[in-house]
């Protein structure tokens, strides 16, 4: 009878530490990532962007709050998405990510990156798709699949293309291509079937889970089934209201015909080479969208939605034809914002917060979710408290861009200043009145004022994030 008695004891402490532990992990929410490659942000329906169809992001809209004003802080290469995605992993801010950008296994090694300090909370972690740094992902998560490179392999006739009256010997939809349908299966289509897999095995464990799914698309080359490229004929795709046949200091903020990204387009542009371009842009992220759109019924059938916050955002913007440019590396909104969408028990539905932030305020954000303080390597803020409602609670009263030395910008009150070193050219958008920075002030008079204020909080910055670069304006 002793022996029964005691036993019964111990099986009860035991079951009351385990259900306990499990009431602990059920506490904490869960994290979805969605993550896009070359996304600008004005590449939503929902968000006004009617010409492209995305059903499923448009839900997401719908669901959650969207941070209208999300940036990138910049890049140290032509390949802004490292720059980008070392900032994210590290929390640390572009010139100092840049430090240790060839270092990123010791701080794997330390638990410094995101996924480990989620981890370190009890977290199970998943990752799939574009990775990017030099840390090992397999090592990073505890599940890791289908690691995916920089961009997918491309072809020599994805470039310099297509030229009216000339036979295009690129065709976005050729599986035979490469590119991503390597392996056999879209890209796109292998992330969706990954996180699925994960939600699955997830949905029968007592922790908390945070999965990284990193799609490559939008990136070139912008490959999509057939049937999402007879959604955009050309002839019914718009040109930006910024195009331009050539941007006039390409060369000297080295966006020239050596950049790969610019090439991929002729020079100067054509109204024909830019519409085919947009097209393929907009078929690809219809397709992504019906991807996303796999997952997030996957999570509401797994019964874990009401307790799982779903981010969705992109690494940088893209031009894809805008100022008479194609690539992202430039400082103008189409290429440093993105889509920033919040879905979760504090992101209040069909709501649009226009206070600036950091496309990499997510990191912070999810420690915050996760009760995980936040370390002092870590340099990009919560967005708990906006999502909340405190209105005053914004972090960032400026915004920083740069792109190697070649070009610097400081957003702030709705006024832009872009600085462009080499050129020694400067140009001044007021975004409140023209939010499609087709009318430069710098050159106005009237402005002295608004400009030399604007320099003063760039120089400010400069020396707050340790850019060394001097501005001689």
């Amino acid at each position: 009878m002793f022996y029964n008695k005691k036993r019964f004891y111990v099986l009860s402490a035991v079951c009351s530490i385990l259900l306990a532990a499990t009431a602990v992990a059920e506490e904490k929410p869960n994290l979805l990532f969605l993550f896009a490659d070359d996304f600008t942000y004005e590449a939503i329906s929902a968000l006004g962007h009617t010409d492209i169809e995305t059903p499923n992001l448009d839900r997401l809209v719908k669901r959650g709050t969207t941070f209208t004003h999300a940036y990138n802080m910049g890049s140290w290469s032509g390949a802004v998405c490292v720059a980008s995605r070392n900032m994210l992993l590290t929390g640390r801010s572009v010139w100092r990510a840049q430090a240790i950008s060839q270092s990123t296994e010791d701080e794997r090694k330390a638990g410094r990156l995101w996924p480990q300090l989620l981890k370190s909370a009890g977290y199970d972690t998943y990752m799939t798709g574009k990775w990017h740094i030099q840390a090992s992902p397999e090592m990073t998560f505890d599940v890791a699949r289908n690691v995916r490179p920089g961009m997918p392999g491309t072809k020599e006739s994805s470039y310099n293309r297509p030229r009216e009256n000339e036979k295009d010997d690129w065709s976005a939809s050729d599986r035979s291509l490469g590119g991503f349908w390597n392996g056999g299966k879209h890209w796109s289509e292998v992330g969706a079937d990954d996180a699925i897999d994960f939600i699955e095995t997830a949905k029968g464990k007592p922790n908390p889970f945070f999965m990284y799914i990193a799609f490559n698309a939008p990136h070139d080359p912008r490959q999509s089934p057939q049937e999402f490229l007879d959604k955009y004929p050309v002839e019914r795709i718009k040109l930006p209201a910024s195009f331009l046949k050539e941007y006039p200091h390409k060369d000297a903020i080295g966006c020239g015909p050596d950049l790969r990204d610019e090439k991929l387009a002729p020079f100067p542009r054509t109204e024909y080479s830019i519409k085919v371009h947009r097209r393929e842009y907009y078929a690809l992220i219809t397709h992504l969208d019906q991807q996303i759109g796999r997952i997030l019924d996957s999570l509401d059938k797994s019964g874990k939605a009401d307790n799982t916050y779903i981010f969705f955002t992109a690494d940088h913007g893209l031009a894809i034809g805008n100022h008479g440019l194609v690539g992202k590396q430039n400082m103008y909104d189409h290429s440093i914002r993105v889509p920033f969408v919040v879905v979760g028990p504090a992101a209040k539905p069909n709501v649009k917060i226009s206070a600036p932030i950091y496309l990499q305020d997510v990191m912070a954000t999810t420690l915050e979710l996760a009760a995980v303080p936040k370390p002092s390597t870590v340099e990009f803020n919560s967005l708990l408290p906006l999502l909340r409602g405190d209105a005053t609670s914004s972090k960032y009263t400026s915004i920083y861009g740069a792109y190697l030395k070649l070009q610097r910008c400081v957003v702030s009150d709705n006024w832009k200043l872009i600085v462009y070193p080499e050129a020694r050219v400067t140009r001044l958008y007021d975004l409140k009145s023209d939010p499609l920075e087709l009318k430069d002030l710098s050159s106005d008079p009237a402005q002295t004022i608004q400009k030399k204020e604007l320099m003063a909080k760039l120089t400010a910055m400069q020396a707050q994030l340790g850019d060394s670069l001097k501005l001689d304006q």
